[in-house]
């Protein structure tokens, strides 16, 4: 199967801290901090469950009912807490702006191909270093926010969409989150322990004319950047999206928005099969004045996502803030009513179907 990257130059948005990345070599597709070059490559296999420790690296055993979903060759717990994979940061570049509202950050790690991982899965990650009962840290695990070519399109590379979480608590101490801080101060050549590739509730309708519907807050970007790499900056033998692709994104500043250079590139590229709606909610506000969450966004198309809903080939992806999925059901609700058709009994048929699926935190 002959699969390439379509040849794209995409920048990240410049801030005053410098960019890690690594020197270009003649292995290494990075030339220069915020822009990735990315060259046709030859394809390989590509992955996401719960890693545990008892877990035994498995392909998806065969269904009587065939999923809808790119399952076909999907691995999952192939690498676990005991015995990780170590690969290497290759790239580690602040993309929100200075004024942001907390720091987000992209980063490509090595993996020499022995990561197959499909679009919508996740990895596990393990900070260095022990916990304070002188024990390993537990992993954590993150959407990757690659296709299974890869951001350097050679499928020996995986990355991650991670914010730094940093809070103070209740006794005015300043308290940071350990895997994503590790993450987000890794140096170009640094070790990373990853586990994984685990999960398939995300996994990409196999249906190239499908309508799929993307709802996403801040770093719930990270799987949608996979599909999205996948439909409109490759080219597949077996696989050329002609559907429509519509993304819906929310973020609390317009410093925050994530790729969205990228997704203006696409809109250029496939006018007709990409649409990408932005809500902003610290700086913008609706007809009746009310803040900009992602679901007050999807309110001024209701009528036109409920028409979208009620076709068997719409798909709807959401991942991000847990809040998030009841917002869009008291927009549903009343559209459902209209028809005779109540919305959480529809929405249950929409996720036996596979066509409603969720990862929120």
């Amino acid at each position: 199967m002959a699969t390439t990257v379509m040849a794209a130059a995409v920048s990240f948005p410049s801030s005053s801290a410098a960019s890690a990345v690594v020197k270009a070599s003649p292995t290494s597709p990075c030339a220069a901090p915020h822009f990735l070059s990315y060259r046709p490559r030859p394809a390989r296999a590509a992955i996401r469950a719960q890693a545990s420790a008892t877990d035994t690296a498995v392909e998806a055993p065969a269904k009587s009912k065939e999923s809808k979903k790119q399952e076909e060759g999907v691995v999952t717990n192939l690498y676990k807490p005991k015995e990780p994979y170590v690969g290497k940061c290759l790239l580690n570049t602040k993309i929100t702006g200075d004024d942001a509202p907390g720091e987000t950050w992209h980063m490509v790690f090595s993996t020499e191909g022995k990561i197959p991982y499909k679009e919508g899965q996740s990895i596990g990650i393990i900070a260095d270093g022990v916990d304070k009962n002188g024990k390993p840290h537990k992993l954590r695990l993150y959407s990757i926010a690659s296709s299974a070519l890869g951001d350097f399109g050679d499928s020996k590379t995986v990355s991650l969409c991670v914010k730094r979480l940093v809070y103070t608590n209740e006794a005015g101490e300043i308290v940071k989150g350990v895997c994503s801080n590790f993450l987000c101060d890794l140096k170009p050549g640094a070790d990373v322990q990853i586990t994984g590739p685990v999960g398939k509730e995300m996994l990409m309708p196999k249906d190239p004319n499908a309508n799929i519907i993307m709802l996403a807050t801040g770093t719930g970007i990270a799987p949608f950047r996979s599909f999205l790499w996948k439909m409109f900056f490759e080219k597949h033998d077996d696989y050329k999206f002609n559907g429509l692709g519509w993304l819906f994104l929310g973020v609390p500043t317009s410093s925050s928005l994530l790729y969205k250079e990228e997704f203006e590139k696409m809109k250029e590229k496939a006018p007709e099969n990409f649409r990408v709606d932005y809500a902003v909610s610290r700086e913008q506000t609706n007809a009746a004045g009310e803040r900009m969450y992602i679901q007050t966004r999807m309110a001024e198309y209701k009528e036109e996502l409920w028409e979208l809903l009620k076709k068997d080939n719409t798909y709807v992806y959401m991942c991000g803030l847990k809040g998030m999925e009841k917002g869009i059901d008291d927009i549903m609700v009343s559209l459902a009513e209209k028809d005779g058709i109540d919305w959480f009994d529809y929405k249950k048929k929409l996720k036996k179907g596979e066509q409603w699926n969720v990862e929120v935190y």
